[in-house]
């Protein structure tokens, strides 16, 4: 990530990459992308807003980066180059607020959560772009799916050696990831008794789950190398990998969260990863080897469907224990390294929220059965991400 360039770019902007040189940059930096819900004030369901949002946006003026995903019913924002959690943050509540601005203007809402409760993937309307349509013709039906809203992480890495390091010590924690950020429990009108439902429409994709077992970039590069002369994928944004090397922001990107219901939620988090990437960059504690994988399907499942009452499995010990303690200990296991980064802040309320077992998930569960409305639980999510609630 070199400065002034944006964080990364939103799904329909890939392009070939004839060059896979790592563009290096500044070591544990970061940057945050959300793709965000637009609602109609009527009954709440997506509407087809993105490109009216969007150009009222631009014309406004505002931080960061705000760009179109692959349906009429979402879009992107994302920050610039942060090197910590404070100003991250900041950067964070002024995109919301310009962005929650433009929707009053339309008579919109946005909203965070990893996927509507009750849309209709039929409905969805493909943005009209190049890359979007490509998708939609060759994806079928799962392009309408993929109407689901995630936050991505980026840590910034001084080569690609570290990279790929990076992008299989960082797996470990995948778990989580995903079982502190789950807030999409319901599809389609129905409670999924999954915490994170989103996660099962991105494992359609085939080329989703994890990257192979590479600990160095020559050979990274050799592996894509071979895949795009076989016509399987002609840029890395056709990995849609848990955690995936980004050369041309000298970054990893973790991709697993689904979008939290509030920044300072998505703040927090990234600090978390940044914490972490400290730790596994300046103690070394993992080798990288196929058998770290070994319990990474399993343990991707119970935090999907279980969240932090899930269980993890350690690949070497065989150890089962609980997300939220393993969370827990991790936080103060890394605690030293938030110190360093002036993250302390955000790591405490990461392990109160693994202590208390409380995701977004929980709290949408709750807010249903005081209502038995999911039009109004959208209504009070709209209102939580514009920090009204």
């Amino acid at each position: 990530m070199s400065a002034g360039e944006p964080v990364a770019k939103g799904k329909g902007e890939g392009v070939a990459m004839s060059d896979m040189t790592f563009g290096a940059s500044k070591a544990l930096t970061m940057g945050i992308e959300l793709e965000l819900q637009i609602l109609n004030g009527r009954d709440c369901d997506l509407t087809r807003g993105a490109d009216d949002l969007i150009r009222l946006v631009e014309r406004a003026g505002h931080p960061g980066d705000i760009k179109p995903e692959i349906t009429e019913s979402m879009v992107e924002i994302s920050t610039g180059i942060h090197e910590g959690y404070e100003t991250a943050l900041d950067e964070l509540q002024q995109i919301r607020d310009a962005v929650i601005a433009a929707a009053k203007r339309l008579n919109l809402l946005v909203a965070g959560g990893g996927a509507h409760p009750f849309m209709h993937w039929s409905d969805r309307q493909i943005f009209d772009r190049p890359r979007f349509r490509q998708l939609s013709t060759l994806y079928g039906y799962l392009a309408k799916q993929f109407t689901i809203f995630g936050q991505h992480v980026h840590i910034g890495c001084p080569d690609g050696d570290t990279a790929m390091y990076l992008t299989h010590a960082m797996s470990r924690y995948i778990p989580h990831f995903i079982a502190l950020a789950a807030s999409s429990p319901y599809h389609q009108g129905t409670d999924t008794a999954f915490d994170s439902s989103r996660l099962n429409a991105v494992y359609a994709f085939p080329l989703s789950g994890r990257a192979p077992v590479l600990d160095r970039w020559e050979a990274f590069v050799a592996y894509f190398e071979k895949m795009r002369a076989a016509k399987v994928v002609e840029s890395m944004k056709d990995f849609y990998w848990d955690i995936r090397p980004k050369p041309e922001y000298g970054t990893i990107e973790v991709r697993v969260f689904d979008t939290p219901l509030t920044v300072e939620k998505a703040a927090a988090l990234a600090a978390y990863v940044q914490a972490l990437a400290r730790y596994l960059l300046i103690e070394r504690p993992v080798t990288v080897h196929e058998d770290m994988y070994l319990t990474y399907t399993y343990n991707r499942f119970q935090a999907c469907r279980f969240g932090l009452e899930g269980l993890m499995i350690d690949p070497a010990s065989h150890v089962h224990r609980p997300i939220h303690e393993d969370i827990v200990e991790t936080v103060e296991l890394v605690s030293v390294h938030a110190e360093e980064l002036r993250s302390v802040a955000a790591l405490r309320q990461i392990g109160e929220w693994a202590a208390g077992r409380a995701n977004d998930a929980a709290w949408m569960r709750d807010h249903f059965r005081r209502s038995d409305s999911l039009a109004d639980l959208m209504w009070q999510t709209s209102l939580l991400w514009s920090g009204q609630l």
